[in-house]
């Protein structure tokens, strides 16, 4: 059945007639209820509300100037931190809404739709001010306007992350008007930073970088512009990845020409830092969303659109379009470059390095110790890097390595060896975060993973929610380098909990991380049959039954992926059967069940198709019996008054059988039928 939304509210918010606008940065949030009114100390530039439940909430505002906007939804808000983290559990129980761009404005009406609890509206006073929008000065970068100069807030953002490296850039769009000016741009920027820190609770503006109309590139989150900045855009795919976003809404329209050739310089430069070919595609590991469960290896584009990594429209379908042309063009910028250097091997045997040239050239591999003295080095020449270095007898130190190509190439640097003199215990992380040891072999188990910089002996313990030890998991003798183990809460209830970690080093160094994790079995065993099924009425497979099993009384939603809401209620603890027999264009979809219980929201996937087209059946030769058919079926009936029975298709076929009448019918998956008959 599908979903029925009531509108169940309509308020307004009024602003005093004569209030001016805050100073720069002021943001504050209302509580809006069912037919209240409430007043602001200040007129606003941009808002966003966020609520609790199933609801969609509208709104449109006023400006300054007495107009009034269209209605809008005001959209649960896809761009997201990972699981797990700081940021991702600061508002993980409320929809988010994306942050829109009004200008100047002073009163706002919304529409609360279905089920919508604990609205809140959050209004951030961003007025254009005169701004030197100077430019970062990177070797090869496009011009960049730095945080400074847009007016970033410092004193609210938090240290950022570091992935090991980038691999590929998610483009976004943000939301909100097209129609802003130039000189409004950086104001626009600030307002979005603010509203990510002070309303979503993240460490920074989600993004790396945002572009306007008018080409203008922004630095976005701290932490270097050049440097592998884990950023809060795409959930499950932050680590890794470069966050673009451009101002504005661009679902029916595309970009303009101006910001396609600022995404297009900045794509080029920053997957040439990467040393990544933009028209390349990699394959990256899920760490959890909606779409695709954590651990799950996902192809994507090195230049991605949003709606490639999670459920949502972003960035626009218009703009998504034009993607691939991004790419290419951002492929043929800055030649020639180097992709894809690769290190292998280690001091004390065999070194071996290789990259891919843009083009066929000279080139060199060079190693030097720590002092900057050649150590060995390597030349060829062509379109791929080969060489091996016999470090046998090699010191256990460190040494740096250069790949080259001419001055006209970025080089490949890196280490190779011991170099670490410290203790250090980094990127401690659990993937996923919240697991379901159920048996339902998804999320049975979390990965927890750390870097260590020197050979250790490391003791993993069990923690609950208040501090009190539980269990030793383990004391091993690790490698310096990427550890990790696997953990399956075997006989642990379910709870919050955290492993803490414990490396020393034989000379007596200590080094420490502390990994929450939660273990929630109260939704298991998602599942959907039959696996394609045909709502056409026909009596045949028209109905979908959804089965799923809950360990504990839960608020259970269902829903169709970018469609119906197929059930919502609370349920008690047992297994559980929805059958649904809605409409849904021919394809593939999937299902989505959210489960909210004691600990938080779980969320499973079942993928099914929708088939109500009857197969396409063709005799070509009565005498040789030979058919066609568009798709894979099952034949049954009679030819010449032999029975036949075969599974065919998609193409052409025969059947045996005597000379005289032919009645066969074709059957899909789906139930589906076409019946010959032919004397």
């Amino acid at each position: 059945m599908p979903s029925k939304l009531f509108a169940t509210a309509l308020a307004a918010l009024a602003f005093p007639a004569a209030a001016v606008a805050a100073p720069a940065g002021a943001v504050s949030e209302i509580p809006l209820t069912g037919g209240g009114r409430a007043e602001a100390k200040s007129t606003f530039d941009l808002v966003g509300l966020r609520w609790r439940g199933s609801g969609t909430v509208l709104f449109r505002t006023r400006s300054v100037a007495g107009s009034w906007t269209l209605w809008r939804s005001a959209d649960a808000e896809d761009d997201r931190p990972d699981v797990g983290t700081g940021e991702g559990r600061s508002t993980r129980a409320w929809r988010l809404g994306n942050p829109w761009w009004v200008g100047p404005s002073d009163r706002i009406e919304y529409r609360m739709l279905g089920d919508v609890r604990g609205l809140r509206a959050s209004f951030v006073s961003s007025p254009s001010v005169a701004i030197p929008l100077r430019s970062l000065s990177l070797a090869g970068s496009p011009a960049v306007v730095p945080r400074s100069a847009w007016g970033a807030n410092e004193e609210i953002t938090k240290p950022a992350g570091f992935a090991s490296a980038v691999r590929f850039v998610v483009i976004h769009h943000t939301a909100g008007t097209n129609a802003y000016t130039r000189s409004q741009s950086a104001a626009i920027v600030r307002a979005i930073q603010l509203f990510h820190v002070r309303t979503n609770g993240w460490n920074d503006v989600g993004y790396n970088f945002l572009v306007d109309r008018f080409g203008q590139v922004f630095e976005g989150r701290a932490g270097g512009a050049d440097r592998p900045v884990i950023g809060a855009h795409a959930e499950g795919f932050n680590t890794g990845s470069v966050g673009i976003a451009v101002l504005g809404t661009y679902g029916d329209e595309g970009i303009s020409a101006a910001a396609r050739a600022a995404i297009e310089r900045l794509v080029a430069w920053r997957l040439d830092v990467a040393h990544v070919d933009p028209l390349s595609a990699v394959s990256s590991l899920s760490g959890g969303n909606p779409r695709f469960a954590a651990g799950t290896a996902v192809r994507l584009r090195a230049v991605s659109g949003h709606r490639d990594t999670g459920f949502t429209s972003c960035p626009g379908t218009a703009l998504y379009g034009q993607l691939p042309a991004i790419a290419r063009a951002g492929a043929g910028i800055g030649l020639p470059k180097l992709y894809d250097p690769l290190v292998t091997g280690s001091t004390g045997g065999l070194v071996r390095f290789t990259a891919r040239l843009s083009s066929a050239r000279p080139w060199a591999v060079r190693v030097t110790d720590a002092v900057g003295g050649p150590v060995a080095s390597g030349a060829g020449q062509g379109a791929n890097v080969d060489w091996t270095w016999d470090a046998t007898f090699a010191a256990p130190a460190g040494y740096t390595y250069a790949i080259e190509a001419g001055a006209d190439v970025r080089p490949a640097t890196g280490t190779i060896g011991r170099t670490a003199t410290a203790l250090t215990m980094t990127s401690a992380q659990a993937t996923p975060a919240t697991f379901t040891p159920n048996g339902d072999s998804q999320a049975d188990a979390t990965v927890i993973s750390y870097t260590l910089s020197l050979a250790s002996l490391v003791t993993a313990t069990l923690r609950d929610a208040s501090g009190a030890t539980l269990a030793t998991l383990f004391v091993e003798q690790k490698k310096a380098g990427r550890q990790s183990f696997r953990f399956t809460a075997t006989g642990v209830a379910d709870g919050r909990y955290s492993v803490v970690l414990n490396a020393r080093s034989p000379s007596g160094r200590e080094a420490n991380a502390i990994v929450p994790i939660v273990v929630d079995r109260t939704l298991a065993a998602f599942a959907v049959a039959p696996p394609v099924y045909s709502p056409n009425g026909d009596q045949r497979l028209d109905q979908l039954a959804f089965t799923f099993v809950l360990t504990a009384p839960a608020h259970v939603k269902l829903v169709i992926a970018g469609g119906d809401v197929v059930h919502e209620g609370d349920l008690g603890a047992g297994p559980q059967e929805v059958r649904w027999d809605g409409r849904l264009r021919d394809g593939r979809h999937a299902a989505v069940l959210e489960a909210t219980g004691p600990f938080g929201t779980r969320s499973q996937t079942a993928r099914f198709a929708a088939d109500t087209r009857r197969p396409v059946l063709v005799l070509l030769s009565k005498a040789q019996r030979r058919f066609s058919v568009n798709e894979q079926v099952t034949v049954t009936g009679t030819v010449g008054g032999v029975r036949v029975r075969a599974v065919v298709g998609p193409g052409r076929f025969s059947l045996s059988g005597g000379k005289g009448l032919i009645a066969v019918t074709a059957w899909d998956a789906a139930g589906n039928r076409t019946t010959i008959r032919q004397r």
